[in-house]
């Protein structure tokens, strides 16, 4: 029997040098890569290609290479016959999803991302902050722990056991000293420019707001999954106001698993560069999942249509 397929897009982590190498080839991604580059002032090419890290880190670089490494890949699958009964994406990567559902075009949604980006990078240089991702504690228990802690809020719960702080660099060490003294196993400082998804963010999210007000969106063609309410969407209004509130709200990642889950899905492909997102999903009982890039396109090609 045919696996029921989601495809999955990972965000902001998965970037890393060399992470066009085995980018299926194609005049869109050329394209789209030239465009990028302008839209961005960046040589994104080249920063894939030879970093350094820190530079394929600055959010204005990372957003957009991975929502061109997570559309490349789409598309190659889709071509060969691979249809998603839905989709959703990992913070950034919602905005690749949003393109593969037919919301908006391809180009529209680079230059969305491009724009994510910049607004992003300058609410974290106006209020400097950082990500910490907690292992080994209950998604609620840390919840609890850190409510009297000021300048610090749950980011993301990416599943079982793993969730990720932000805010102020002094509320989440004050956060870290915290969880561990309660018993969590590590608390790992994330390498990312700001304190993503948390209130601090709410001037990227007004500035964003205002933007998407003048772009076009279409009911999606196919079910799409959204971090801030993880059930399955269409509508066009729905869609652009999930994707505004996304930037100073928590992923739900956990709870976006079990709503692909119980949609049918018995088979996750993460779309783009990585595995983490198939990582996570192992962790989901009931719910199997590939890396395209760890795997390859002729393989989930086999698996979808035995």
């Amino acid at each position: 029997m045919p696996s029921s397929v989601a495809f999955v897009f990972p965000g902001q982590g998965s970037q890393r040098v060399g992470m066009l190498d085995s980018l299926p080839s194609g005049d869109d991604t050329t394209r789209l890569l030239d465009a990028a580059d302008a839209l961005s002032g960046f040589d994104l090419r080249g920063i894939a290609a030879e970093g350094p890290d820190a530079a394929l880190a600055d959010t204005r670089v990372a957003q957009p290479l991975l929502y061109l490494a997570g559309w490349s890949w789409a598309r190659a699958l889709i071509e060969r016959g691979v249809a998603p009964v839905a989709v959703a994406g990992h913070s950034l990567g919602e905005l690749v999803a949003l393109a593969v559902a037919g919301v908006y075009s391809v180009e529209a949604g680079l230059e969305l991302v491009c724009e994510r980006g910049r607004l992003m990078a300058l609410a974290a240089e106006h209020t400097p902050g950082t990500m910490a991702a907690v292992l080994g504690m209950d998604a609620d228990e840390i919840g609890d722990l850190i409510a009297g802690i000021n300048g610090v809020w749950m980011a993301n719960d990416n599943c079982p056991g793993q969730t990720v702080i932000s805010g102020t660099h002094s509320g989440v060490e004050s956060a870290t000293a915290a969880l561990l003294g309660a018993g969590a196993r590590k608390v790992v400082p994330l390498a990312v420019a700001g304190p993503f998804h948390s209130p601090l963010m709410a001037p990227a999210a007004d500035a964003f707001g205002m933007l998407l007000t003048g772009v076009d969106f279409t009911d999606a063609a196919i079910p799409v999954v959204q971090n801030t309410a993880p059930e399955p969407a269409i509508g066009a209004e729905t869609l652009r106001e999930r994707l505004v509130a996304q930037i100073v709200s928590p992923v739900r990642w956990t709870e976006t698993l079990g709503s692909l889950k119980s949609m049918g899905v018995d088979l996750l492909v993460e779309t783009g560069p990585g595995a983490v997102l198939t990582g996570l999903a192992r962790r989901i009982e009931g719910i199997d999942a590939v890396s395209a890039e760890t795997v390859g396109i002729a393989h989930i090609v086999e698996v979808t249509a035995a």
